[in-house]
């Protein structure tokens, strides 16, 4: 049965908001095509169809997933006032992103992963870093613009730092005072 192109663009989101969600919460590896395909209620023979590769996919479905959680932050920054770098470190650190890693920041979940991929990950990951860097520099105190851009880079890396070890850990006490402890730092600028 022929698919209209409607319904073709409509499987294609579909697939990849499975993916950005199935790859943040097993990883690129721990998930294969067919089983993705599965979970986004279509078949395994269609996967080619809309992407030249389990790599393509893996690229965009990043970047789907950094543009996602990076524009709530944004949206969140801009209803915070002056309040807003405070708010996305508190939002960012909280134990409800680290709890749910399918629905956080694709960074933190696969950036070590995803250093080890080809140039459309690694692109989809550096956009979302820039673009990250760009909203934490808008939130820091004015100043010289190298000196905030170094600041946003490490905000920024403190921050994912330290979701990846809050779910590394196995003590929860643990996991909660790296959360809380970055948070403070930045509370701190």
């Amino acid at each position: 049965m022929k698919v209209s192109r409607a319904d073709a663009e409509r499987n294609r989101e579909r697939i990849i908001e499975v993916a950005a969600k199935l790859f943040r919460e097993r990883g690129f590896d721990g998930i294969g095509v067919a089983e993705l395909m599965k979970s986004a209620g279509l078949t395994h023979g269609g996967f080619y169809g809309h992407f030249a590769s389990k790599e393509d996919l893996m690229a965009q479905a990043s970047a789907r997933a950094l543009d996602a959680s990076l524009g709530g932050l944004n949206r969140l920054a801009e209803r915070s006032g002056s309040d807003a770098l405070a708010a996305v470190a508190s939002a960012y650190l909280s134990p409800a992103h680290r709890d749910q890693p399918g629905a956080g920041c694709a960074l933190a979940a696969l950036g070590a992963e995803g250093a080890r991929h080809e140039a459309p990950v690694r692109a989809a990951f550096t956009r979302g870093v820039e673009t990250a860097v760009d909203l934490l520099m808008r939130l820091l105190p004015d100043g010289p613009e190298r000196a905030r851009r170094e600041q946003a880079l490490a905000v920024y890396a403190s921050m994912v730092g330290a979701l990846v070890l809050s779910r590394a850990v196995d003590d929860t006490a643990l996991s909660d005072e790296v959360l809380q402890a970055v948070q403070a730092a930045i509370a701190r600028i």
